[in-house]
C-alpha cells in the first residue's frame, strides 16, 4: 500500500477507537436506544439520496439491517449505558470474528482450519480474562450486551456474506435506513417517550456533536474510506489495519475519560487482538469455493458494520 493509503487507514482505525468515547460522552445525553436511532438517521437519511440502492434482494438488506441497527448497534450502546467502560467495549467488541467464525460454519457449513481455530481459542482466552477484569471492576451485564453485541455483528457479517453486495458503501446506507424506524419504536416502548423528549429539549452541541461524530465521522467517513480502500488493494492488506481499533479505543478512554489500564486488561487486549489476528488470517474455510469478481467473500470489519467485498484486481 502507498504512504498517504496506509495513512488513511490508521485514520479511519483512530476514528473508530475515538467513536467509543463519543457513544461514551452521548449516553450522557441521550437513552441509548434513541441515542442508537438517531445515529441511524442521521447518518442515511441525507446519504441515501446520493448512492444508489445495491443490486441485492431486498431481505439482505432488511436483515443486514436489523441485524447490524438494531441487534449490533442497540445492544452495543445498552451494553455500555449500563455501565460497560469504552475501552474495554472498543476491545470485546473485536470477537466478531470469532462469531462470525462459528455461524458461518453452522450457517454456511464453512469448516475453520487449525489456525482458525487456535485463533478462537486465543481469543476466547482473552474474552474470558476481559470478563473476569470486567467483573471484579464493573457491571457484569454490562459485558455480557457487548458480547451479545458482537454476536450480532457476527450474524450481518454473514447475511452480508450472502447477499455480496456489489457496492459496499451503498449497502451499508440502505441497511441503515431499516433500524430507524425499529429502534425509535422500541426506544417509545421501553425508554418513555418523557426521556427522549427530556434528551432533545435539553440538547447542547456536547449532544450534537456526539450524533454527528458517530453518524458521520465513524460511520459515513470510516466506512466510506474502508470500502474505497478495499476496492484498491485486496482485503488482506487492509484488514489488519482492523486491529488497531481497540488500541485507539483503550488509549483515548484512558486520556479522555481516565479509564484504568489494569495488567488484566492488557493481557486480555493481547489474546483478543492475537486470537482474532489468526482467526482473520489465511485463506478461504475448508468446504468453501473462492469466488471470483463482485461476489467474492468478504472479511468483516469493525465499526463499520458489515462484511466488505474484496475488489477485483488487488494491488
Amino acid at each position: 500500500m502507498r504512504t498517504p493509503h496506509i495513512l488513511l487507514a490508521v485514520l479511519v482505525t483512530a476514528v473508530w477507537g475515538v467513536n467509543f468515547v463519543v457513544i461514551d460522552v452521548g449516553l450522557g445525553h441521550f437513552p441509548p436506544l434513541l441515542f442508537t436511532a438517531l445515529r441511524f438517521l442521521v447518518a442515511a437519511v441525507p446519504a441515501v439520496f446520493l448512492v444508489r440502492r445495491p443490486a441485492v434482494a431486498r431481505r439482505w438488506i432488511v436483515g443486514v439491517g436489523l441485524a447490524l441497527g438494531v441487534g449490533k448497534f442497540g445492544v452495543l450502546f445498552l451494553g455500555m449505558a449500563a455501565g460497560m467502560a469504552a475501552g474495554l467495549a472498543s476491545l470485546v467488541i473485536q470477537s466478531q470474528a470469532v462469531f462470525t467464525a462459528l455461524i458461518a460454519a453452522v450457517a454456511l457449513g464453512e469448516r475453520p482450519g487449525r489456525r482458525r481455530v487456535l485463533g478462537m481459542g486465543v481469543a476466547l482466552a482473552g474474552i474470558t480474562v476481559a470478563a473476569v477484569e470486567e467483573g471484579a471492576s464493573g457491571p457484569v451485564t454490562g459485558f455480557a450486551l457487548v458480547i451479545l453485541s458482537a454476536v450480532f455483528w457476527g450474524v450481518s457479517n454473514v447475511l452480508t456474506r450472502k447477499a455480496a453486495p456489489d457496492d459496499a458503501l451503498s449497502f451499508m446506507v440502505w441497511a441503515s435506513l431499516v433500524p430507524v424506524l425499529p429502534l425509535t419504536a422500541l426506544s417509545l416502548v421501553f425508554e418513555g417517550p418523557g426521556e427522549g423528549w427530556e434528551a432533545l429539549r435539553g440538547l447542547d452541541w456536547s449532544g450534537v456533536g456526539a450524533v454527528v461524530f458517530v453518524a458521520w465521522a465513524a460511520t459515513l467517513f470510516g466506512f466510506g474510506v474502508w470500502s474505497w480502500l478495499l476496492r484498491r488493494y485486496h482485503a488482506s492488506r487492509v484488514a489488519p489495519f482492523a486491529l488497531l481499533v481497540p488500541v485507539f479505543g483503550m488509549s483515548s478512554a484512558a486520556l479522555l475519560l481516565d479509564e484504568a489500564v489494569t495488567p488484566a486488561s492488557l493481557t486480555a487486549a493481547a489474546l483478543l487482538v492475537g486470537g482474532v489476528a489468526l482467526t482473520s488470517a489465511g485463506g478461504a474455510p475448508r468446504g468453501t469455493t473462492v469466488a471470483r469478481g463482485p461476489a467474492e467473500a468478504a472479511r468483516p470489519v469493525p465499526a463499520g458494520g458489515a462484511a466488505v467485498t474484496p475488489p477485483r484486481t488487488p494491488r
